[in-house]
């Protein structure tokens, strides 16, 4: 199939476990798309900044939310909750955590690449 590339999340070309974080990504051509699993009480504060440093996430993240929901904080104060069928752009320089008892799950197109490493 020349000119089409997909690929299964179920079987990723890479796998990040942060704290109350699993990240999958995949591959395709030079496009990245990384599955986004956040577990209830995950805060990128908490579970991310101690990995990667530095006072707000500076990740430029467009994607879509599956399931769950995501409340975001800017440096500049704006503040917004994600909730499943959204699509979003949040760009760098940001907190997020998950809110309530259910884990979000977002599909990320720009973001996924280096997002968790350190």
């Amino acid at each position: 199939m020349a000119g089409i590339d997909s690929k299964s999340f179920d079987q990723p070309d890479e796998t990040r476990t942060p704290d109350k974080t699993r990240i999958d990504v995949v591959r395709l051509g030079d496009t990245e798309v990384g599955r986004f699993t956040f577990s209830p009480g995950w805060r990128w504060s908490e579970c991310i900044k101690p990995l990667v440093g530095g006072e707000s996430c500076q990740v430029d993240h467009v994607g879509y939310v599956a399931s769950g929901r995501l409340g975001v904080t800017h440096d500049d104060g704006s503040a917004v909750t994600l909730a499943p069928g959204q699509a979003y752009r949040i760009a760098p320089g940001h907190d997020a955590w998950v809110e309530g008892d259910e884990e979000f799950v977002g599909y990320e197109f720009k973001g996924a690449a280096g997002y968790a490493k350190p």
